[in-house]
């Protein structure tokens, strides 16, 4: 094991190095704990408990050591603490805010959009983000083993106007390299498909998952390969997650991300030029800027489209064209994301 040292705001304490798996068994899984090693007022806890019954907490040391102690208005604290709010009922939010539930044709595989589909590589993820429009998802009934993925891939064989496969999950880096890599192997052996996409957040929370057992399969395949990051501010991006992206481009991937504008943690001008400028310096490209999708229990992150549609606006007179998101919604039943 090496000993690295990382900072957390203005405090420095050591971290020993290990797996990314190990990492990620070891995430902080209870709010006690986050709270605690947070120095976090007792204020907070009852409403981080309520929430946690709802949605498990999930938050890796990677990932803590970026947020800064003492501060409950942290930007990064904000996207994984729970709160008295999302117990909150409000008009409009409900579990399935996208109705992936009416495009789900064989289990595992999502296809709503035309040319392309999305397989659910993995239930688990390494961090829940508390605005997670999959929060309520049946990930059980939506796990397939390796005998039961024949029938998503027996769909993608029967229609050649699929071109592109979408690893999404949870998040599908939580698997091993084992899986998907035997699932990869199977997707190119598909005569049609062209191009390999992942939705991934594991770069980010857990940079040390980028190692030589992914590189190995993803740098191999003959798929163009797509990996869509998703960072919502520019604190999160330290020089661990700067390493992560190099090694992905130099495997051959296209680097894009994604974020969810959201209340009281990047919903002004400069925080989203600081995220773009910041993306652009680790070789990343922002893609799309996502509304939030309206999921049960998390109406207090909302920034309503007139105020999003002013933000967009106003970020264009600070960065050039190439680092401006599209500000977009994902409405159910429509054939592709909608721009704001």
């Amino acid at each position: 094991m090496q000993e690295n040292i990382i900072i957390a705001g203005h405090h420095a304490h050591a971290q020993v190095s290990t797996s990314w798996q190990q990492q990620l068994s070891h995430a902080i899984r209870d709010p006690d704990t986050l709270c605690q090693r947070l120095g976090l007022d007792a204020q907070w806890l009852p409403g981080a408990q309520a929430g946690h019954r709802l949605f498990d907490i999930c938050v890796p040391d990677a990932y803590l050591a970026r947020i800064k102690p003492n501060d409950p208005n942290d930007p990064l604290l904000r996207q994984v603490l729970p709160i008295g709010d999302e117990t909150l009922a409000s008009p409009g939010y409900v579990t399935d805010p996208l109705e992936e539930a009416d495009h789900r044709p064989v289990k595992g595989l999502i296809h709503k959009y035309a040319n392309r589909v999305l397989l659910i590589a993995s239930p688990a993820c390494a961090i829940n983000c508390r605005y997670c429009f999959r929060r309520h998802f049946p990930y059980s009934e939506n796990s397939p083993s390796r005998a039961q993925w024949q029938e998503a891939l027996d769909y993608l064989r029967a229609d050649a106007s699929i071109h592109e496969a979408i690893l999404s999950g949870g998040d599908p880096l939580a698997a091993s390299d084992r899986q998907l890599a035997w699932l990869v192997e199977q997707l190119e052996s598909i005569p049609h498909l062209k191009r390999l996409r992942i939705h991934t957040r594991l770069p980010v929370v857990i940079p040390d998952r980028v190692d030589e057992g992914l590189l190995s399969w993803l740098g191999s395949t003959r798929l163009q390969k797509v990996v869509v990051l998703h960072i919502n501010h520019a604190n999160e991006i330290d020089q661990a997650v700067v390493d992560a992206c190099t090694r992905l481009k130099q495997a051959g991937v296209t680097l894009l991300n994604q974020s969810v504008l959201l209340r009281d943690i990047n919903d002004n001008v400069p925080t989203l030029a600081a995220l773009s400028e910041r993306l652009f310096e680790a070789g990343v490209l922002p893609y799309y800027l996502h509304v939030l999708d309206p999921v049960q229990g998390a109406a207090h992150f909302d920034v309503p489209d007139k105020e999003a549609q002013a933000l967009i606006q106003a970020l264009l007179e600070h960065l050039p064209g190439f680092l401006m998101p599209r500000l977009v919604r994902e409405v159910p039943g429509k054939m592709s994301k909608t721009p704001l």
